[in-house]
């Protein structure tokens, strides 16, 4: 059984959330924009104080590994890694797109035979999708898509297929399946990667706090600023 600090900066949502033995004891979050520098560490030390414990009263850290925006999940991972670092505690990294799909389950009652489709906006066209079946084993690992009226054929013989997250959108607006739901507004947040954690630290499965780096899938590309004429 563990006490896990669980940590979401991968999207416009910064998030916390306590877990204890699996259970969401306490969470807080915030959608002020561009802000997750400024504000994580002041809801992680909130959310410790609520709950009468310091870095050193838990038994883990776990922190989205990504996909999701590269500035946000670097933040969540540095921050993760510092309290691991500084109170020796093992780090585990979740999965941005097996939590969305965790958080729709717990809420929802899901067909047996659903295939969930995690996904992220990727800018222009692209999302970074999965594939999980209901038991959350993962059946196609986090990559890159561009949608266009092809993409996702393959499962047009599915009862049930579930896009969900930011780059539902997308897919909706031009695909032509009538065997799927598009669910744009569901949020990843902290509070679902509890259960997600917890099993993981019962297996020990950790990664090296030294050398983890987020799940970007593709490397950030800095933009010039625009030149300003007088």
């Amino acid at each position: 059984m563990g006490r896990i600090l669980c940590i979401d900066t991968a999207t416009d949502i910064c998030s916390v959330a306590l877990g204890v033995d699996g259970v969401v004891a306490d969470k807080m979050e915030s959608i002020e924009d561009r802000a997750h520098a400024k504000l994580l560490t002041v809801l992680i030390q909130q959310i410790l104080d609520k709950n009468g414990l310091t870095v050193s009263n838990l038994d883990a850290v776990a922190v989205s590994e990504g996909p999701g925006s590269y500035t946000g999940l670097r933040i969540g991972v540095s921050a993760a890694k510092g309290m691991c670092y500084a109170s020796k505690l093992p780090l585990i990294a979740v999965s941005t797109l097996q939590t969305i799909a965790a958080g729709y389950i717990s809420n929802n009652e899901v067909p047996a035979d659903a295939v969930l489709l995690p996904m992220l906006d990727a800018k222009r066209m692209e999302v970074y999708y999965a594939q999980y079946n209901v038991q959350l084993d993962e059946q196609i690992a986090a990559t890159p898509l561009v949608v266009d009226e092809q993409s996702f054929k393959e499962y047009e013989k599915e009862s049930h297929v579930i896009f969900l997250g930011s780059g539902a959108q997308k897919c909706s607006d031009i695909l032509q399946l009538n065997n799927a739901m598009y669910l744009s507004e569901f949020p990843n947040k902290a509070e679902d990667m509890v259960g997600l954690a917890e099993q993981k630290f019962q297996q020990n499965s950790f990664v090296d706090v030294a050398y983890f780096e987020p799940a970007y899938l593709k490397p950030f590309l800095a933009t010039q600023p625009k030149k300003k004429f007088f």
